[in-house]
């Protein structure tokens, strides 16, 4: 007999050409080892060079799958993607109630395209919900902003902002540096019981990095759920996205995807 598989669960959307959401997410899931099981809170009608519909799945839908995965195979980790709506964000926080499972909160708010994938009236509640239950959050610059409402725009505020997020209720904030101006594309990690620490990395100049947020997050959420330490995992997450965005296979017309075959 061999031990048993971990298991990680993510709650997103689905992206059908397979670059973000819950597509990347399971990619990534077995890329790591981890045994992926998915809960659609949204579809869309994408590709690399565009969203054309965004439409959300009944709330008591979304909840009836969350509920059917935790009875039968409960996962070590859970992330959140994109979420939709208010309705759906209530049903997702009620049907994780009693789970121990540690949470991944990835904000997302507007794909890579511009469309918004969560309404802007769902951010408050967003904060008031998830952001206590957050064992991690990992926002960009631009959701950093929305979440603490203060510019996001440096090293130094992204700090201030991580720091905003654990006072907010988060055990931790991953403040991601991809969107910042020049060279950089560093990433900041504020655990509310350890100092922050930053993760440098030099930008890699491509325009395939459609599902970079998506594959990050759960690339943190398949180590957790194979038991490694927060910072070791956002480190090994880095790796794995950093060396996925360098060699991206070249597909598709716009922003291409990731290459989820990449070293972990």
């Amino acid at each position: 007999m061999t031990a048993a598989r971990p298991v990680a669960l993510t709650i997103a959307g689905s992206d059908p050409s397979g670059g973000a959401g819950i597509q990347a997410d399971l990619k990534t899931f077995h890329q790591f080892g981890v045994y992926g099981e998915a809960v659609i809170t949204l579809i869309t009608v994408q590709n690399t060079t565009g969203v054309e519909r965004v439409e959300c799945m009944p709330p008591d839908l979304v909840a009836q799958q969350i509920r059917a995965v935790l009875e039968d195979i409960p996962p070590q980790a859970i992330k959140l993607g994109a979420l939709g709506n208010a309705a759906i964000i209530e049903a997702v926080a009620a049907a994780l109630e009693g789970s121990e499972a540690p949470l991944v909160v990835d904000p997302v708010m507007v794909g890579k395209h511009g469309a918004a994938l969560l309404h802007a009236d769902a951010v408050g509640i967003f904060k008031r919900l998830l952001l206590p239950r957050a064992f991690l959050i990992t926002p960009n610059l631009m959701e950093a902003a929305v979440l603490t409402g203060k510019n996001v725009e440096t090293e130094e505020q992204m700090a201030a902002a991580a720091a905003t997020l654990v006072a907010l209720g988060a055990h931790a904030a991953l403040i991601k540096g991809g969107h910042l101006a020049g060279a950089r594309a560093d990433d900041l990690l504020l655990d509310d019981g350890d100092g922050p620490h930053v993760f440098a990395q030099t930008r890699i100049e491509t325009r395939h990095t459609h599902g970079t947020g998506c594959t990050y997050a759960a690339a943190i959420t398949a180590e957790l759920a194979r038991g490694t330490g927060l910072r070791a995992a956002v480190e090994r997450a880095k790796r794995f996205v950093t060396d996925a965005i360098r060699t991206a296979p070249d597909l598709g017309k716009g922003a291409g995807p990731l290459n989820h075959f990449a070293r972990n």
